[in-house]
């Protein structure tokens, strides 16, 4: 074979995985775009449009995976991991902030283990912002619950013990959410101190009242 023909070999290969990265790259971006306002959307109260924003998201990844079928190393290249990630973190705060739902898994979602993962980390900074959302509102009982639920997972990421290269840096968004978990786990301590403390002001001013009279 000639140095003509390796090179023309050579440029039709790349050429392929040019045009499925150039497929696969926008829909990924529109994924990520899709689950950061689905986020958005959860918090707001406004269910029916996150969902529509999940499912918009589920399937930007499913056209990119397509796109990338026979292009591995395109598809492995990062840009689906972050929206597989993005999409991970939105169908878990939904659960979350829903609740009574169970969390997804990796397989139902269909996305792989380690952006789910990573998703599932920073999940755990949306449940922080919903319970201090709850704790405006005086909901401390909820507020209880979801740091369980964040221990919970937290408890899980910390039992995977294996290397960067393969979790994806998941060690390192396991510290943050540790740190956001205890921040959390102080701001609902001050708020049972302050609440035990009003409580017992307004028993103290009835007790007074009472005495007046």
């Amino acid at each position: 074979m000639s140095l003509d023909d390796l090179a023309r070999g050579f440029q039709e290969r790349f050429d392929a995985k040019m045009a499925a990265r150039e497929k696969a790259l926008p829909a990924a971006r529109r994924s990520i775009r899709c689950s950061a306002n689905a986020i958005r959307a959860i918090h707001r109260g406004e269910t029916e449009k996150a969902r529509s924003l999940m499912q918009q998201s589920a399937d930007a990844i499913r056209e990119g995976l397509e796109a990338t079928r026979d292009e591995p190393d395109v598809a492995n290249g990062g840009f689906l991991q972050d929206a597989q990630k993005e999409y991970a973190e939105a169908r878990i705060t939904a659960a979350i902030v829903e609740g009574g739902a169970e969390i997804p898994g990796p397989d139902e979602l269909g996305v792989q283990v380690a952006p789910y993962l990573n998703g599932m980390a920073e999940a755990i900074g949306e449940t922080r912002r919903h319970i201090l959302d709850l704790l405006r509102a005086g909901d401390v009982e909820n507020s209880e619950r979801l740091l369980g639920l964040m221990e919970d997972l937290y408890s899980l990421l910390v039992t995977i013990d294996y290397p960067d290269a393969i979790t994806g840096n998941l060690r390192r968004s396991t510290d943050i959410a540790r740190g956001i978990m205890e921040k959390t786990r102080g701001d609902l301590s001050i708020s049972i101190v302050q609440r035990s403390l009003r409580d017992a002001l307004d028993r103290h001013a009835k007790d007074v009242l009472k005495g007046e009279r």
